[in-house]
């Protein structure tokens, strides 16, 4: 189910990106990626729960909250070509979840935990009125659990490409997700680029994209160069019952998905269309794997600046009485 006013499928907009690739399947950097990027933003830091925990922030305080929650194994610099597009309307923040990106390390790391540091940094940001939760893959888990706790605080939430699956492939994707190789250290940033993989893996033809965010996922350590993240992260980790997360949750609310993921096969998109019935849309990306706002970011933005617009429509709003933010 699309939103109202949404096109069926935005391969306008799908078809802009493809142009973005020459005769020769050489990869050009447009003019919007350049810019966006250009774009200053600010790194901040608070301590939640024992640690310390960094952000970003574009746009002004005083206006109303975007707030971008990157996928496992991830950072805030995943944002930095979608957050621009709305720091003119908007005080918009990407958070590094702890034990990602330039945030501390936890003994242990729970979505309650995750929720939590979602929920002081939007109370650090400056947000005026209940802020919207964007969050991809392991991300749009940490939303919906934000939103499951604390929905009458938020104006909304929108969960990316994070499937809900049937029980039975639950347990199964649960299993694989602790089999973690310990990361390597790599001489030179060089070759630390060299071996960056999307994971899941897919194609992506977007390689300004992919270098960018290669870049901001190294850090020099002992020995050479590697990733930013904790080799524990997924140890002992539970998702939870997912189903009922989402039947807590008491902000406006939409499932965003790449049209080709992996992660979203029929069965999960049958088992997804289910749990929510007509409290959300589903909204399909056409020409998208998994990681749907590289592979299509213009089309990506367009879905948010709808969903933006119907949510600020009082009648999306919450209830009259319940807790701001």
């Amino acid at each position: 189910m699309q939103p109202k006013g949404l096109p069926q499928r935005i391969t306008e907009i799908a078809e802009e990106n493809e142009k973005l690739v020459s005769t020769d399947r050489t990869i050009l950097v447009p003019e919007w990626f350049a810019h966006a990027i250009g774009t200053s933003s600010e790194d901040r830091f608070i301590e939640v729960e024992g640690s310390r925990i960094h952000y970003l922030r574009w746009g002004q305080p005083g206006r109303p909250g975007l707030f971008f929650v990157h996928g496992g194994f991830a950072h805030a610099h995943w944002w930095d070509f979608i957050a621009p597009f709305f720091a003119e309307d908007h005080c918009v923040a990407a958070i590094d979840l702890s034990g990602m990106g330039d945030s501390g390390q936890r003994p242990k790391y729970t979505g309650e935990l995750y929720a939590k540091e979602i929920m002081d940094v939007c109370s650090d940001a400056g947000f005026v009125g209940r802020p919207v939760v964007v969050g991809h893959s392991f991300g749009g888990f940490v939303a919906l659990k934000a939103g499951s706790l604390y929905g009458t605080k938020l104006g909304g939430v929108v969960v990316a490409d994070f499937p809900f699956r049937p029980p039975d492939l639950q347990q199964e994707q649960d299993s694989r997700r602790r089999l973690v190789r310990p990361k390597n250290t790599y001489p030179t940033l060089e070759a630390a680029l060299a071996r960056f993989r999307l994971m899941p893996a897919q194609p992506c033809e977007n390689e300004f994209i992919l270098d960018h965010i290669a870049r901001c996922s190294l850090a020099k350590v002992d020995g050479g160069w590697s990733w930013k993240f904790d080799d524990n992260l997924f140890d002992g980790f539970e998702l939870g019952n997912v189903a009922e997360d989402l039947e807590k949750v008491t902000c406006p609310l939409a499932v965003v998905y790449g049209e080709k993921s992996a992660l979203f096969p029929r069965e999960v998109i049958e088992h997804t269309a289910k749990l929510i019935g007509n409290r959300a849309p589903l909204i399909s990306i056409p020409e998208a794997h998994h990681h749907l706002f590289l592979d299509q970011p213009l089309a990506f933005v367009k879905v948010l600046r709808k969903l933006l617009v119907d949510w600020s429509d009082p009648a999306a709003a919450v209830p009259a009485g319940r807790e701001g933010f």
